[in-house]
């Protein structure tokens, strides 16, 4: 049998492994939430390492906290925050929905390790867990601070930078293929001439705007609850606590942290969690858009569209030899559909603000990081092995505008729309081009015809046949 230790909380005794760092309340937790395995990612427990770090730093300055157990517990904080002691953050997302059941469990390994290194046993609460390391604090304003600020940095450290890298390799695609006339399509069918390089600058100009929803949505993450303790109120904390807590949270992250306006709506709403992961799925749509368009355009090789060429990354096909999928594109699109899904659960736990508390933060928090890195990961995947090695096939794009019954929207400005409709169905029931027929029905001169017909003038603003 494995050994055991005694430990203890307000309601009495459990019984936690010899060598685990948790204690009574974590026990507890693990009793009633063995709900489905899936534990807080990284991100949030070295944010909330960071909180009680700093937390006992302040203290110690404000002789709130003994000198050395205020030590002791920014060393044990530092190793929560590199992750040397995730061991010990089982807990499972699906639990209370303030999140205390892992604000005690951070507060308790933080306690038992600083115990360790003052050479005291675990358990003997020489470092106590809610009179030491949850000092001038709340789960209620520890939580949401936590989200807000694990979800800034991830968003500034991983997705924007790998959003950056995208736009760039969008506008490099964009001046690579500018000279490259092809056929546009709008409804799924044949429309008027466009440049490759006018179609992926479109790309880089939606990668570009979800680009600043995001560092719109990061601006309100970085406003922290912190310092309203249980409702708000503020109440059992030093009135310099939080200030100083943040300003060193903003030098170490580097992000224009600040306290919130207004703790109530601060504790009780969840709008800038909400507005972030609105975010996250409008990047979703984007990219979803810009991988589905690069797939179908890549489709063939010799029986789809196959105006791009993708690079082959691995076999397609475990039955049809040499055949070559868009996997990358196919991995992104399912990261988007993920994205979306979390958003719904997000917006319903931002209903769930009842009186002066969200009661939905842990499954707000593990969705929102979820999608967060799950974009930063796929978008740095699809523009390395997807868009970097992209190439287009000139002679198919040129190759299709002849065929395009939509080229005989250049010439309605010179015959009229009706005789224009006109070629075009008589084009489409004889297979014939439309320059066939307005050739073969003398409607213009072939030189004026072929000037109107001419495709790379299409591709800019203004009205074919007149001085530019």
């Amino acid at each position: 049998m494995s050994a055991t230790r005694i430990e203890k909380d307000s309601m009495g005794t459990m019984t936690v492994p010899a060598e685990a760092l948790y204690g009574a309340q974590t026990a507890r937790a693990l009793d009633n939430f063995p709900i489905s395995g899936v534990v807080f990612p990284r991100p949030f427990i070295r944010a909330i390492g960071m909180v009680k770090e700093h937390a006992a730093q302040v203290n110690r300055e404000l002789g709130l906290i003994d000198e050395r157990v205020a030590l002791a517990v920014m060393d044990a904080a530092e190793e929560v925050i590199v992750g040397d002691l995730d061991d010990h953050f089982p807990l499972d997302i699906f639990q209370t929905g303030s999140g205390t059941s892992t604000n005690m469990n951070a507060n308790e390994v933080i306690a038992n390790r600083a115990c360790q290194l003052l050479d005291e046993p675990l358990g003997s609460r020489t470092v106590h867990p809610n009179d030491h390391v949850n000092f001038g604090q709340s789960s209620n304003d520890v939580i949401p601070t936590v989200m807000h600020l694990a979800a800034a940095v991830e968003i500034n450290d991983n997705l924007l930078p790998a959003l950056g890298d995208l736009c760039k390799t969008l506008g490099d695609k964009a001046r690579e293929f500018d000279d490259i006339v092809t056929i546009a399509r709008t409804h799924l069918q044949d429309a008027t001439p466009i440049r490759l390089g006018q179609i992926f600058g479109g790309y880089f100009r939606q990668v570009t705007l979800v680009t600043g929803e995001l560092e719109r949505a990061m601006d309100g993450l970085c406003e922290l609850p912190l310092g309203g303790t249980a409702v708000g109120t503020g109440l059992n904390t030093h009135p310099e606590f939080a200030q100083k807590v943040i300003a060193g949270l903003a030098e170490v992250t580097g992000l224009p942290l600040r306290e919130a306006k207004d703790h109530f709506a601060a504790q009780a709403g969840k709008e800038h969690v909400v507005a972030a992961s609105g975010a996250l799925k409008t990047t979703a749509v984007a990219l979803f858009k810009i991988a589905n368009d690069i797939r179908f355009l890549a489709s063939g090789p010799r029986c789809g569209l196959g105006q791009l060429q993708l690079p082959a990354v691995q076999p397609g096909s475990s039955i049809m030899p040499g055949k070559v999928n868009p996997v990358m594109a196919e991995s992104l699109m399912q990261v988007c559909a993920q994205v979306v899904g979390n958003d719904a659960a997000i917006t319903i736990g931002g209903l769930a603000g009842n009186f002066e508390l969200n009661v939905m933060m842990p499954v707000m928090a593990h969705n929102l990081l979820q999608s967060i890195d799950l974009l930063a990961n796929v978008v740095d995947q699809f523009n390395e092995r997807c868009l970097q090695g992209l190439t287009a096939d000139r002679k198919r794009c040129e190759g299709l505008i002849e065929e395009s019954l939509a080229m005989c929207t250049a010439l309605a400005p010179a015959i009229g729309y009706d005789r224009a409709a006109a070629i075009a169905k008589h084009a489409h029931e004889t297979g014939k081009t439309v320059r066939e027929v307005a050739l073969a029905e003398q409607v213009l001169p072939e030189e004026e015809l072929n000037r109107l017909l001419d495709p790379r003038p299409m591709t800019e603003a203004g009205i074919p046949g007149m001085t530019r």
